[in-house]
């Protein structure tokens, strides 16, 4: 006996076939969904990167450009630590070089040695009995820069001190001329070392420095053990330096700074070493 067919189960089936034909792709399963979402996160990535890319460009070139202002600082300050080395270099140059005419303006030009004046060697007493015409009219230079002076007796002591207040008082020529009558006049004095040094002082203000580098080489041959050698010795260097002999200035200075490394000259030598390496000398 066949079963039943009862209408009503055809049509549930076929109402289940036609729902499960028509059920919708959920979107996170649509693959044109997918592929735009893709896209989007591509172009999110790009932009992000150019974006980073821009930034660091900015970054890079903002830190060339501090580093640039950097260099150029250094620059700036090696430049005012360069100014202010040789003014400070110029003004302990004076100092010292003033210092030192006080000391012999209130010692009276005389050094330990030479408290009292000399006397007139026979060979030279007066310039007028030992000299020639010409040294006669060097003598009356000297007398009359004596009586501008204020100073000058007819000794050793008087004409020095008549030199030597003409140098003061920026009369270089004269107090050439009255240091050189001076060492002809008084060869043995206790005061002829320091004579030849200040002859070489007037020549190298007045840029005589070939004339200069002999007067200081003159003290340091006649008068190894005067209290000039050092001073000497350095302005020997400079005579070298100003004559653009750079290995003789070297080499002068070099052995300033080293016998003498506690004294205003060896301090000076070396700064003007310093001044020739920076110059590439």
């Amino acid at each position: 006996m066949k079963p039943a067919f009862h209408p009503w189960i055809l049509l549930g089936c076929l109402a289940s076939l036609t729902l499960g034909g028509c059920t919708t792709v959920p979107p996170e399963e649509d693959p044109v969904q997918i592929k735009m979402n893709d896209i989007d996160n591509r172009l999110t990535r790009i932009e992000r990167v150019v974006a980073n890319q821009s930034l660091l460009q900015l970054a890079n070139d903002l830190e060339a450009m501090r580093a640039e202002v950097k260099s150029m600082r250094n620059e700036v300050d090696q430049m005012n630590n360069g100014v202010q080395a040789a003014r400070k270099q110029q003004r302990d140059l004076y100092t010292d070089l003033d210092e030192r005419m006080k000391v012999l303006e209130t010692r009276g030009g005389i050094t330990p040695g030479g408290a009292a004046s000399a006397p007139a060697s026979p060979d030279g007493a007066t310039a007028a009995t030992a000299a020639t015409a010409t040294t006669a009219v060097a003598a009356a230079t000297v007398a009359s820069a004596a009586q501008a002076a204020g100073a000058g007796d007819g000794t050793d002591k008087g004409d020095y001190q008549a030199a030597f207040s003409l140098l003061k008082n920026s009369q270089y020529d004269r107090s050439i001329a009255a240091f050189r009558q001076f060492l002809a006049t008084y060869p043995q004095s206790p005061l002829a070392e320091n004579a030849q040094y200040w002859l070489g002082e007037a020549y190298y203000v007045t840029k005589s420095y070939p004339d200069a580098l002999q007067s200081f080489h003159q003290v340091s041959e006649k008068y190894p053990q005067s209290r000039k050698l050092a001073d000497a010795l350095l302005k020997t260097g400079y005579c070298y330096y100003e004559l653009k002999q750079w290995g003789k200035a070297r080499e002068v200075l070099s052995q300033v700074a080293d016998q003498y490394p506690d004294s205003s000259a060896g301090r000076l030598a070396k700064q003007r070493l310093d001044k020739m390496s920076s110059e590439k000398h």
